[in-house]
């Protein structure tokens, strides 16, 4: 079923590119280098000018329904380039992964944890925001991995952003937030979420576990 997704998806994505290598075809002079780029691949015998990019020779030029052709073979697959021939292929997919995690890093590091812009100047006060930074991330990578990766890196922040509570009598706090992503940072963090009010002992023995 995936596969037919990811099939119809590429077939879908292609039939622009076909539709402009047609028109690329039929009248050349409309287009250049950079306005060919992507469509070109599918047009054989065209040639372009190496200082101005115009296309050189477009009248000769046909469509290549070889090139369509082959191209159309791996629809519904995603291809990994390696140079590691010894690695076996389950290895290979967990590494590429492993490289869009990095990538997901940088970006919530940068935007939901606000790495950037740096609002400091010396040198040690800078070293702490960005320890701050990461030690967060990792807080943040540990329940995404403890609550199954379910919910984005967004999602946990604003989750644990809404946590809190207010004393509504004595040694009697009321928490007023509660969502099916605090019940699942709860349930495997081992901390109740689901406890609308609780005392003041109680939420010093949930820090205090929360320490060890």
């Amino acid at each position: 079923m995936y596969i037919h997704r990811q099939c119809d998806k590429a077939r879908a994505e292609r039939q622009e590119l076909v539709g402009k290598a047609m028109d690329l075809v039929e009248d050349p002079a409309k287009y250049d280098r950079a306005t060919s780029y992507g469509a070109a691949k599918y047009v054989k015998d065209m040639a372009f000018d190496k200082d101005t990019g115009e296309i050189i020779n477009g009248r000769k030029a046909c469509f290549d329904y070889d090139k369509l052709s082959e191209d159309e073979k791996y629809d519904g697959y995603y291809a990994i380039v390696t140079s590691e021939l010894d690695m076996a292929d389950s290895d290979i997919i967990d590494t590429y992964r492993g490289l869009w995690e990095i990538e997901e890093t940088f970006k919530v590091t940068k935007g939901t944890l606000e790495a950037r812009p740096v609002y400091v100047s010396r040198k040690d006060r800078i070293g702490a925001h960005f320890l701050t930074c990461f030690i967060a991330l990792v807080i943040i990578r540990i329940i995404g991995k403890k609550t199954g990766r379910k919910f984005s890196a967004e999602k946990i922040v604003s989750c644990l952003n809404n946590i809190s509570c207010s004393n509504e009598q004595d040694n009697l706090y009321l928490f007023d937030y509660r969502s099916k992503i605090s019940d699942a940072i709860g349930a495997a963090l081992g901390i109740d979420f689901t406890k609308k009010r609780l005392r003041r002992s109680e939420i010093k023995n949930i820090l205090a576990e929360s320490k060890k």
